[in-house]
Parts: C-alpha cells; structure tokens; sequence
C-alpha cells in the first residue's frame, strides 16, 4: 500500500474513478481514459494508467497510436480506429537504456572495446 501511495497515484485513482470513462488497454496494459461529458475531443482529457505498480513510469512505454490519441494528434483512440500499420514499420518496444538489451556500439568495452580500424578516409582535426 505505500508503495502505491509513494507513486502519488491516489489522486489519479480518485479522479479516474468518478469522472474517467475507460477508452482501451494496449498490449503492454496500460489502461487509457477520457473524460467524461468533455465538449468535444479536441478539449477533453486524456489519461493512461500504466501496467504494474506505476513505480516505472516511462513515456516510451505508449505506443505510437496511442501517443498520438493522448496529444490529441487523433480524434478515435486505436481501439476504436486502429492504426494503419506500414509493412517496414517495426513493432514498438519501449526505451531499452540500462536494460541488459540497451543498444552497444562496435568498440564499447562491453563489446570487448575493440572496433574496426578506420578506411583511412578520416584525418584528425589539427587546430
């Protein structure tokens, strides 16, 4: 329960449940809201409520769709109007920095610190 409370979720979880109406769930199970009664979907509010205990909260873990459902970019929420998915489009996966599968260049030392010699196209800057 502190956990809970330490994540300053108790107001969100107040307000979510006497004026939020449930718009969806995206696949890593972040649940998304509307307001309810808004004017019109340019003025109402928008909300996510992330999967698990809400003590990692990254941005990254929104996919592109509802990304843009949440800033308004879209008027339907990709659960009532899916995105139209490009064949080069790659799956979303969230920001992986810090995490054991966080991109490595050639030459980090986590890689064995060794990288290719260069082709002989690049000379150093002299001042």
């Amino acid at each position: 329960m502190l956990k809970w409370l330490r994540a300053n979720t108790l107001g969100t979880y107040l307000f979510t449940r006497r004026r939020g109406e449930l718009v969806g769930e995206d696949e890593f199970g972040n649940k998304y809201y509307r307001e309810k009664g808004a004017r019109d979907w340019r003025s109402e509010r928008r909300w996510v409520i992330f999967a698990g205990d809400g003590l990692e909260i990254d941005g990254s873990a929104v996919p592109p769709g509802w990304h843009g459902w949440l800033n308004h970019a879209r008027e339907k929420a990709p659960s009532e109007e899916p995105l139209v998915v490009k064949r080069w489009e790659k799956e979303h996966q969230p920001n992986l920095s810090g995490s054991p599968f966080a991109y490595v260049p050639p030459g980090h030392e986590r890689r064995g610190g060794q990288r290719q010699r260069a082709t002989g196209d690049y000379e150093a800057w002299r001042p």
